[in-house]
């Protein structure tokens, strides 16, 4: 049997059934995996379909899929089969603490595989749905998708430039969002359980994450009765808060209270900007925003990125450089934290787990799996206790 190192972490000893796929369930079981659990991911005969989505793909799969599926044993069952059906409930039955299923809505309550069905067998599991646009409601038996909910979470009318067409946030935050979100619920529900000896769903879903992203932007309507505007680089309701290009590249400026806008005005060298009243406070700052970067803009033309940032961080201003992927992953601060972690079986390093405990980061003890890897030795070993 293939040995698993399992790290000792605070969910060691506890099994995950992942009925998973694309991004959001995948993300929730690797977060689980990642803190000690044991993950069986179970998939169709074809793979779950991340595993091609690519270019890029490394060690056979799309990186993807690789990025979402360390830790995990995959198990290929197929669904249509009455008999690998009831396999995979046994299965669950017996051995599982917890189950995550972002299937299409109504697939799992149709396969005998709902929460309902499996709590009236195993009444101690916790049961976590992934949904589209929720449990109830007009919408709850559409699918949904990561682009698809930043339009309709109203994420989209945020983002990008006033008067250009909206953009989507590029990395996918309402799906992985959601995976982080079932993670929470499930580890709440475990610890529940603890007390109460009884197990739960667990409801989340795209669309709620999608709203949740907008809690500062509804607060903001909700206050005024005026929509939130597009502030590109920028925050609304916050000034000087945005990106600047400099002589080379653009670089972040967080002057966000009176103090740090006053040591902005002085390292520009513009310190009467600081005693003019369309500037006094930050309402009047947002109030003659256009007039007051404009004005910043045209200083921060004069310097390099370095330059500005060692001037303003001997200031205490806070700033950043816009990087890339590349620079980012090489960026000294990457490195002291040991985000990019290397993983048995992986060809290339991996961005692990953004959780220390007792100031270290757990290691991934391997590669996201092959197609059905652990079938045999997952269903052998459930069929020799039976």
């Amino acid at each position: 049997m293939t040995q698993r190192n399992e790290n000792l972490g605070p969910l060691s000893g506890k099994v995950v059934i992942e009925l998973g796929h694309s991004v959001s369930a995948p993300f929730a079981g690797q977060i689980l995996s990642d803190l000690g659990a044991h993950v069986i991911k179970v998939e169709k005969p074809q793979g779950d379909d991340a595993r091609k989505w690519g270019p890029p793909f490394v060690d056979g799969s799309a990186a993807t899929f690789q990025a979402l599926n360390r830790n995990k044993q995959s198990v290929v069952v197929n669904l249509r089969s009455a008999e690998e059906l009831e396999r995979l409930i046994a299965l669950i039955i017996e051995r599982a603490d917890a189950v995550i299923q972002n299937l299409r809505p109504g697939q799992a309550d149709s396969l005998g595989l709902g929460a309902q069905t499996l709590l009236q067998r195993k009444p101690t599991l916790i049961y976590c749905n992934l949904g589209a646009f929720g449990s109830k409601g007009p919408l709850a038996e559409k699918p949904g998708y990561d682009p698809l909910m930043q339009a309709y979470g109203g994420i989209m009318s945020v983002v990008g430039e006033e008067g250009h067409p909206s953009v989507r946030v590029g990395p996918s935050i309402i799906d992985l969002g959601t995976g982080m979100w079932a993670a929470l619920g499930v580890v709440s529900a475990l610890l529940g359980r603890h007390e109460s000896g009884r197990g739960a769903v667990v409801d989340v879903s795209l669309f709620e994450t999608a709203a949740s992203w907008m809690t500062i932007p509804a607060a903001q309507f909700l206050s005024s009765g005026e929509l939130p505007r597009k502030a590109g680089s920028g925050q609304v309701g916050i000034a000087p808060y945005r990106a600047y290009q400099t002589s080379d590249i653009e670089l972040v400026v967080a002057a966000g209270n009176n103090n740090l806008f006053r040591s902005l005005c002085q390292v520009l060298e513009n310190p009467q900007w600081a005693d003019e009243e369309r500037f006094a406070t930050n309402p009047d700052r947002v109030r003659n925003a256009p007039i007051l970067y404009g004005l910043i803009e045209t200083e921060m033309l004069k310097r390099t990125s370095a330059k500005w940032m060692e001037l303003f961080d001997a200031a205490g201003i806070p700033c950043a450089p816009v990087q890339n992927v590349e620079q980012m992953l090489a960026s000294p601060q990457t490195s002291a934290l040991g985000i990019l972690q290397t993983v048995p079986g992986s060809s290339i390093p991996l961005v692990g787990l953004p959780i220390s405990f007792d100031g270290s980061r757990r290691a991934s003890s391997a590669a996201a799996p092959i197609l059905g890897a652990h079938t045999r030795e997952i269903f052998a070993s459930k069929e020799s206790r039976l």
